[in-house]
């Protein structure tokens, strides 16, 4: 499957783990090495820098990417500050 960044953030994340809705991707890391995508970065809700606080999910915690949502399976806080 070939998708686009932009298909990708249009996408809202869900997780498996809670079923929370965790938001739409804004952000992705690459390894310009390999050429794989890391993690994806969702906007954190809350925080003490509002906008600024992120969700990192790894690429490998991704379980389904569908036509409408991304199902992953997130189980640790991991936000920071971008």
């Amino acid at each position: 499957m070939v998708i686009s960044f932009s298909d990708l953030s249009d996408k809202e994340v869900i997780n498996l783990c809670d079923g929370k809705r965790l938001g739409y991707v804004c952000d992705a890391d690459i390894d310009t090495e390999c050429g794989k995508i890391i993690r994806l970065a969702i906007p954190a809700k809350g925080g003490i820098f509002p906008g600024k606080s992120r969700i990192y999910i790894r690429w490998e915690n991704i379980e389904r990417i569908g036509e409408d949502i991304i199902l992953v399976k997130y189980t640790e806080v991991q936000t920071a500050r971008h």
